[in-house]
């Protein structure tokens, strides 16, 4: 999400480019390219997602689009999936607690008139509550 992109998110990206590891993150993409092929042609080709939840990871439609594609790579391709939950708790995130609980009621406003979207918005918590069931790094026992 925005909270991270600059701060945590851009910290992991630099650490892992410093060990040779070869990595993606969006803003990566190059301007006037379709981010949305772009962006789904790397998720399908890594062996490895890690996803940095936030507070307002679930405020970003374009997030949890990303998450919901990463999941379908991990059930379908066994894709390792890493969680990072970033000073937000794994049970806000598993359950749509808290912020993720707003902005999923926002969703269900936005899908009244919509069925489809409404599916849409059941993948999403779907990932969500698979990916937070993940062991992975909470930064408010680790720092």
């Amino acid at each position: 999400g925005e909270d991270t992109r600059k701060t945590f998110a851009a910290q992991l990206h630099k650490a892992l480019c410093n060990e040779n590891i070869v990595t993606f993150i969006d803003d990566n993409l190059r301007k006037g390219k379709d981010v949305g092929i772009s962006l789904e042609k790397a998720i399908k080709s890594s062996r490895i997602s890690i996803v940095v939840f936030s507070e307002t990871y679930a405020t970003s439609k374009w997030c949890l689009q990303e998450l919901a594609q990463i999941m379908q790579c991990r059930r379908y391709k066994n894709q390792v999936v890493i969680p990072v939950f970033y000073e937000v708790d794994p049970s806000d995130v598993r359950k749509q607690k808290g912020s993720y609980e707003t902005a999923f009621a926002r969703y269900k406003m936005e899908a009244d008139t919509s069925e489809k979207f409404m599916e849409t918005v059941d993948g999403w918590k779907a990932a969500l509550t698979e990916a937070a069931n993940i062991s992975g790094w909470d930064s408010r026992i680790y720092g």
